[in-house]
């Protein structure tokens, strides 16, 4: 189980009481959630989605991430807070909230957003894991795409893409095109970050660095050594922003040198070898219509 990381901020404080935790598997509205306690730790659990581990919530310790590649992230939002205190986010992708209470706890005052397709799983989230109120933490039911398209320009300091189908983030989110619509959502100096699951040898994680890089002025890409050598499966974090000195900044590459699990994160040169000969992905051409010409009126 993954220590608290040392860039705490706060002590770790008792939630209030939650709704009962489930025994097994309950139905929603695409269909399973199931809270697995910890052993030993009744107030901790790994929320199950569809059979899959989908967060790790502790109850009385909304500061600590067991999921490394949310460690990541905390970090690259901890490098962006230091500059801008109190971010806005927006999470494309919600699941048991894990990240998005870490953060609240982190900065009381940042206002987040999290985009959820089940709605049933929100409503269940919430009762379950003591998430934080509007306006600090607001849940929408929504397609992930489509609720991009609707947010304002300029609106957000961070956009964090986090949705899967089993085990793969769905195409129609990976592409330049949706890039496009992040880095306009995005204010200026903000940061997107991409929750990327692959295997040996990272050709989805290689095309998305190469998307991004088509479409933000500084690309990274964060994981630990042994994921980035494609030794196994495993979740690369991806980081595109147009901040000149965020993703090089040498705090940042210690944090998460010293994370639990250490990690790396390539820019520059080593962002450019390790993308290689990796093209962006795109939406799919869009088929001409053949419906038949309207009637001339009577």
């Amino acid at each position: 189980m993954a220590r608290r990381p040392a860039s705490s901020r706060r002590p770790p404080t008792p939630a209030p009481d939650v709704a009962p935790w489930p025994v097994g598997p309950v139905a929603v509205t695409t269909g399973t959630a199931e809270v697995v306690p910890e052993p030993g730790r009744p107030r901790a659990a790994t929320l199950l989605v569809n059979g899959v581990p989908s967060s790790f919530v502790d109850l009385d310790d909304p500061d600590l991430l067991d999921f490394e590649y949310m460690q990541q992230m905390a970090a690259v939002v901890g490098t962006l807070a230091d500059r801008r205190p109190e971010p806005a986010v927006l999470h494309l992708g919600a699941g048991g909230c894990a990240l998005a209470r870490t953060l609240a706890h982190r900065y009381p005052g940042a206002r987040q957003l999290a985009v959820e397709l089940d709605g049933e799983l929100a409503r269940l989230v919430r009762a379950w894991f003591a998430l934080p109120r509007a306006p600090r933490l607001r849940l929408r039911t929504g397609e992930a795409r489509a609720e991009l398209t609707g947010v304002g320009d300029a609106s957000w300091d961070v956009v964090v893409r986090d949705v899967f189908a089993g085990d793969r983030t769905p195409d129609h989110l990976t592409t330049s095109e949706v890039a496009r619509e992040v880095a306009r959502v995005l204010r200026p100096g903000g940061v997107y970050l991409a929750n990327c699951a692959d295997r040996p040898p990272l050709a989805l994680a290689r095309a998305e660095a190469a998307t991004l890089a088509g479409v933000f002025r500084h690309v990274a890409v964060v994981a630990e050594p042994g994921q980035l050598r494609g030794r196994h499966y495993g979740n690369v974090v991806l980081a595109g922003t147009d901040d000149d000195g965020l993703l090089d900044d040498p705090a940042l590459a210690r944090t998460l040198r010293t994370l639990p699990v250490p990690a790396r994160i390539l820019v520059g040169a080593e962002l450019r070898e390790f993308v290689g000969r990796a093209t962006p992905l795109h939406d799919p051409p869009q088929e001409p219509s053949h419906a038949a010409p309207a009637s001339p009126p009577d």
